[in-house]
C-alpha cells in the first residue's frame, strides 16, 4: 500500500509569536558598523549583538543599506544577534574592481559572509535582498536554517512609471536624453532624494518617522560622494532586469523549488515596486513556504511594519523548532 504524501499546510497559515518584543520607543540608532572581510570584497557591515545562539543575516534591497534592518534587528535581538552587510556598491561598501553585480555576484559575495560568520543562519531579503537570499537559500542549503522573503525582486516585467521613485529615471541611461536627465537627478539634494524613495516604499509615508528621514538624508549626502555608487545602481537595475528575462534552469521560478529552508514569504498589499500579485506564485514556489500578505504596507514591510513582520519570524521560528512548520 502507497503511503500518501504529506498535506501541505494551508499556505496563508502563518503562525504568530505571542514573546514579547522589546520596545521601538525610542527608535534604536543604526547598528555599529565596521569593515569585514568577506572572500576578495570588503563589507561595511552592522552588527545586532544577540545570544550565541543561531545567527541572522539581512540582505537589503537595491538602492538600500544595512540600516533598513534597523528595526527588525532590534526586535529579533533578544533571540538572534545578527550582521547586515551594506551589499558591494551600496551603503558604504566600495564594490571590488571587475566586480559585475548579477544577482549571482551579489549572492556569492552574501555567501563568503554566512561562511564567515558561521553557517548555518536564519537568512532574511528584502526586494533585490530577497532574490539574492532565494539564490543562497537553493545553492547553498547547508548555509540556511530559515529563510524570510520580503517582497523578493521576482520577475515582474510591468511598464509603470510608479515604480519608480523618481519617473526620469527610467530615462537616464538612453542616448542623447540621458545626460541631461542625470543631470537633473544628481542636482536633487539628499533630502528630496530620500523622501522620494520613502514615498516609493512605503504606502504611507507620513508613518516614516522624521529621525528615520534624517538618517537617511544623512546616507543619501554620503552616497553622493562615491564615485561608484551611481554606476553600482545603474548595474545592478540592468542586472534585475537581466535575471528576469532568464529563462529555464536558471529563471528564479526554477530556483525557487530547490529552496529546502523553512520560508517565510511577506509582502505588502500596497507594494508599487513587485507587485503583490506575485506573491502567490513565489509562495507555492517555495516547498516550505507560507505567505503572509499585509495590509496598508508597502515594499519594506521590515520598516513600515516592524513589529508584524517579527511576530511572524519569531512564529516561524518556534514552529520550525517543534517541527510542525
Amino acid at each position: 500500500m502507497n503511503t500518501p504524501a504529506p498535506t501541505r499546510p494551508p499556505l496563508t497559515h502563518v503562525p504568530f509569536s505571542s514573546r514579547t518584543l522589546p520596545s521601538l520607543d525610542p527608535l534604536p540608532p543604526p547598528w555599529p558598523a565596521a569593515f569585514e572581510e568577506a572572500g576578495t570584497a570588503r563589507l561595511h557591515i552592522r552588527r545586532t549583538p544577540g545570544p550565541d545562539a543561531v545567527p541572522a543575516v539581512y540582505v537589503h534591497g537595491l538602492g538600500g543599506s544595512s540600516t533598513n534592518w534597523t528595526d527588525l534587528a532590534a526586535l529579533l535581538a533578544p533571540v538572534a544577534g545578527g550582521t547586515a552587510p551594506d551589499l558591494p556598491g551600496f551603503g558604504c561598501s566600495e564594490p571590488e574592481e571587475g566586480f559585475d553585480f548579477s544577482l549571482q555576484a551579489h549572492a556569492d559575495v552574501v555567501v563568503r559572509h554566512i561562511e564567515t560568520v558561521g553557517g548555518p543562519v536564519h537568512l532574511f531579503g528584502n526586494s533585490m535582498g530577497g532574490a539574492i537570499a532565494l539564490l543562497v537559500a537553493a545553492q547553498r542549503p547547508e548555509l540556511v536554517k530559515t529563510l524570510t522573503l520580503i517582497s523578493p525582486a521576482v520577475p515582474d516585467l510591468r511598464l509603470d512609471p510608479r515604480r519608480l521613485s523618481d519617473p526620469r529615471m527610467a530615462l537616464a541611461y538612453l542616448p542623447l536624453v540621458g545626460a541631461r536627465v542625470r543631470a537633473q537627478l544628481a542636482a536633487l539634494g539628499p533630502r528630496e532624494r530620500a523622501a522620494q524613495v520613502i514615498k516609493l516604499c512605503f504606502a504611507d509615508p507620513s508613518r516614516f518617522p522624521e529621525s528615520r528621514l534624517e538618517e537617511l538624508t544623512e546616507e543619501h549626502g554620503a552616497r553622493a560622494g562615491f564615485a561608484w555608487a551611481a554606476p553600482a545602481m545603474a548595474r545592478s537595475t540592468f542586472a534585475i532586469f537581466r535575471a528576469w528575462s532568464t529563462r529555464g534552469k536558471a529563471s528564479l521560478w526554477s530556483v525557487a523549488p530547490l529552496v529546502k529552508a523553512p520560508t517565510l514569504v511577506v509582502w505588502g498589499r500596497e507594494d508599487r515596486v513587485i507587485s503583490v500579485k506575485r506573491a502567490v506564485r513565489t509562495a507555492r514556489a517555495i516547498p516550505r513556504a507560507r505567505l503572509l500578505v499585509l495590509p496598508r504596507t508597502g515594499h519594506v514591510a521590515q520598516m513600515e511594519r516592524p513589529i508584524v513582520v517579527a511576530k511572524a519570524v519569531l512564529g516561524m521560528w518556534e514552529h520550525v523548532e517543534t517541527g510542525s512548520w
